[in-house]
């Protein structure tokens, strides 16, 4: 913990960059009260170091000759009950640039140090306001896409994966704490293991992180969504329904085949899953060198995509073109999707439902059944049912890794159990799962790991 200094007072503008109504430029360290005392001209004549805090005040910042950089309102939270459990001073400026960065600059010059990426939220961290979950989640707030992934990443922050993590670091302190004192003093009086207790216990706690580790991908999906491409042939409509989708003009649509020449790309939230639609050019032979790298362009994203939406045109017969289409998908995730349906429909739907199984009607022009696709897309997504309220659901990478780790030393300890090994084995492995589940919460970890998670903030948080 060398590399992290504490003793200084760190500065950084803590809103994002150009014009605003207000911006904010945040202080935090055993400076940040002395440091204001220079800058800030307050109304009422008093020093900030006079302020009470969680209190505001109105005034000015001025600089060494007493010039007035900006009126601003001042803000003050005194340690330890603050954001870094630090003395804390918040200056909300007029959120131009120029304000913005004068007054950091104010502040720098009078002892601050310009803070590192999401050193504040570092901070909470090692100063044990929130552990390395809950700063995780601060990250994913920001970067929340949906209404959904926002609620996952507060209940993380508000400690929701931390207490069942923690919940079961107790049982295998437990468990340890009496194969331990067992291994020790076996001679003394201390009692017969209750081995099947302990099974009990162990298999309680894998069931646990089971539960967590099978909702990983319901998690990923909320936090970072899904790729879905809208795939036809030229004049099926998928611009249209690309509007629909959005309940906005985003394509232009014409009577005229082939109108979209390039992908076209959006996200928007179904059902809470961010998805990156994409509407690509008419799946053809191409006629032209133009057409020749749209369709290319087009069967790249059909590569990429984790979905399909392929369009039919209901009014008319299904072609040779329509059944490439099919063969070409057959091992993709596919949504059969017939457009059209305020037309005479003309289209076998029997072929369609032979390859399929489900295929959906809609009108992409007159916006009726958009509902039931959004509904479809969800399902395929999540094999029918999914609730950001149900069980804590993991969506980082990094815990994913180490819960996994937990149960298999769970497993291990369960297989010396069952096998009748010495106590000394079981305990061993249940230290090395308290150790992961240790990792995921930061109560040991490492220099670089720290690095590598905070360097993902923006300055400022």
């Amino acid at each position: 913990m060398s590399k992290f200094n504490l003793s200084d007072t760190i500065a950084a503008i803590s809103t994002g960059l150009g014009e605003s109504g207000i911006g904010i430029v945040r202080l935090s360290g055993r400076d940040a009260l002395k440091i204001a005392d220079k800058v800030f001209k307050s109304k009422d004549g008093k020093a900030p170091s006079q302020f009470k805090t969680y209190t505001t005040h109105y005034g000015w910042i001025v600089d060494q000759r007493a010039n007035i950089i900006d009126e601003v309102l001042l803000t003050v939270m005194r340690a330890p009950k603050s954001y870094t459990r630090e003395d804390v001073v918040e200056v909300n400026c007029h959120g131009g640039m120029v304000a913005m960065r004068r007054v950091l600059d104010l502040v720098l010059e009078n002892g601050a140090r310009l803070a590192e990426p999401g050193e504040f939220t570092q901070r909470a961290f090692l100063k044990g306001r929130i552990d390395l979950v809950q700063a995780e989640a601060v990250l994913e707030i920001i970067r929340a896409k949906t209404d959904a992934a926002l609620k996952i990443s507060t209940a993380q922050l508000q400690g929701a994966l931390s207490s069942q993590i923690n919940n079961f670091r107790k049982a295998l302190l437990e468990i340890v704490a009496i194969l331990e004192a067992n291994i020790d003093f076996p001679e003394e009086e201390i009692g017969t293991v209750n081995l099947k207790k302990i099974s009990q216990k162990m298999r309680a706690v894998h069931k646990g992180l089971k539960n967590i580790i099978g909702g990983y991908r319901r998690g990923r999906i909320l936090r970072e969504g899904i790729q879905v491409v809208i795939c036809g042939k030229p004049n099926v409509g998928k611009s249209s329904l690309l509007n629909a989708l959005l309940k906005e003009e985003r394509s232009i649509v014409t009577p005229v085949a082939g109108t979209t020449r390039d992908t076209i790309e959006e996200i928007i939230d179904i059902q809470g899953i961010p998805v990156r639609i994409v509407d690509t050019a008419g799946m053809i032979e191409p006629r032209d060198l133009l057409e020749k790298k749209a369709v290319t362009r087009s069967r790249q994203q059909v590569a990429l995509a984790d979905l399909v939406i392929l369009l039919f045109d209901g009014s008319k017969k299904i072609d040779q073109d329509d059944q490439l289409l099919i063969r070409k998908l057959k091992h993709k995730p596919v949504i059969a999707v017939v457009n059209k349906i305020d037309l005479k429909e003309k289209i076998e739907r029997e072929k369609l439902l032979a390859n399929f199984g489900q295929v959906i009607g809609i009108s992409a022009k007159k916006i009726k059944n958009i509902s039931l696709l959004e509904d479809a897309l969800a399902e395929a997504v999540f094999q029918g049912k999914v609730t950001p309220r149900e069980a804590v659901l993991v969506s980082n990478l990094r815990h994913l890794h180490k819960l996994k780790e937990a149960q298999k030393l769970i497993e291990e300890a369960l297989v010396s159990l069952d096998n009748k090994l010495s106590l000394e084995f079981m305990a061993q492995s249940l230290k090395d799962a308290l150790g992961s589940l240790d990792d995921i919460l930061g109560k040991r970890f490492s220099e670089d790991l720290l690095e590598k998670i905070f360097q993902e903030f923006c300055i400022g948080k």
